[in-house]
């Protein structure tokens, strides 16, 4: 399930306080942008205790209960997990991995609040939450009757969002700092393959495995680690960047003039990190219309197209990574930028098109 209208992780909870109290609702979005972590903090910031069953480790029976005989009629008791006295929220994860049999337990228990004889204390909330098809995580296809008992929201990755969080999180500062000046590169679409790709949770496992370590992980290791939590490219960028990191040495130093583009076939991989942190740094500050900008940002403009020529003269693909459109075909960089480097660097703008 798709849609275009989607919240951020700073939006949801505003959203579930005036819809999951009177409607249950399904969060739907990529694994690990964090639907889980909300959902408790959610429930743990109304009082409530928060119930997690996780719907691909359920059977029908599960929900159901076993039967009992009470003054020699049978009845079904629901599980002790379920079946509590005061208030709480019921949380459904990976609900639509379910199978149809345990999706359609749960049809009375979302829409009625109740299951068998036990009904939900008043004040309870129930949210459900899964990945969809096209994320290549485990989901089945959630029927319509389940479907129509739902209000559905779709949850998207925010940068702004995570770093807000990550300030006070104790994230590792290596992370934090990366992701301030990438904060693209905080989540990529998951892979058709079986391969480490970055999402929220990815960071924040990497940041715990660096904080284990320490400041004094060897290079090999920080590249195993990145490598074994990030998509690769973003992996390279990170290893990239702490090497920076430990020598001191930075896109604003090569920008002011203090230090030139890294040279020696050994830091290639440093040259790639600042030629995207220098796209990135171009597309933030140079406005759309010339005559916006100001005397500074001209300035600023006038050195960047210098050090695209000193960048090309080292490596032309990288000063071509600088300029290049996006994956649709459409420029990044401000069109009266390109038509000076156009002009300074021809070979540069007819290498890219």
């Amino acid at each position: 399930m798709h849609s275009a209208l989607t919240v951020t992780p700073a939006r949801l909870p505003d959203l579930l306080l005036h819809v999951a109290v009177v409607r249950p609702v399904f969060v739907w979005g990529a694994p690990g942008i964090g639907k889980s972590s909300l959902v408790r903090a959610f429930a743990e910031s109304l009082g409530l205790p928060c119930v997690t069953l996780v719907g691909t480790q359920l059977a029908a029976e599960d929900l159901i209960g076993v039967p009992e005989l009470i003054d020699g009629r049978s009845r079904f008791a629901p599980p002790e997990s379920i079946a509590r006295t005061d208030p709480y929220c019921l949380f459904l994860d990976e609900l639509n991995a379910s199978t149809p049999e345990v999706q359609k337990a749960f049809y009375s228990l979302i829409l009625d609040r109740r299951i068998g004889s036990y009904e939900l204390p008043a004040g309870s909330i129930v949210i459900g939450a899964g990945n969809r098809a096209t994320d290549n995580a485990l989901a089945r296809p959630m029927a319509s009757a389940l479907v129509n008992r739902l209000i559905h929201v779709h949850l998207r990755a925010s940068a702004t969002d995570w770093l807000a969080w990550a300030a006070g999180a104790g994230i590792h500062p290596w992370v934090l700092d990366y992701l301030t000046q990438r904060p693209d590169h905080l989540w990529t679409q998951p892979p058709k393959t079986e391969e480490p790709f970055s999402s929220p949770r990815s960071w924040h496992m990497l940041s715990d495995a660096l904080t284990s370590y320490g400041e004094g992980v060897a290079e090999e290791t920080l590249r195993l680690l990145a490598g074994g939590t990030l998509t690769a490219a973003h992996a390279a960028g990170f290893c990239a960047y702490v090497k920076t990191v430990r020598h001191r040495y930075g896109l604003d130093a090569i920008v002011r003039g203090d230090a030139s583009w890294p040279r020696a076939v050994t830091d290639r991989d440093l040259l790639y990190f600042f030629a995207e942190t220098f796209r990135a740094r171009l597309v933030k500050e140079l406005p759309a219309s010339r005559e916006h900008a100001s005397r500074s940002v001209r300035e600023f403009a006038l050195r960047a197209k210098g050090l695209l020529v000193e960048l090309a003269e080292i490596s032309l693909e990288c000063a071509q990574l600088v300029v290049a459109a996006d994956a649709e075909g459409k420029p990044v960089l401000p069109a009266w930028f390109l038509v000076e480097v156009t002009r300074d660097l021809p070979r540069l703008v007819a290498a890219r098109v």
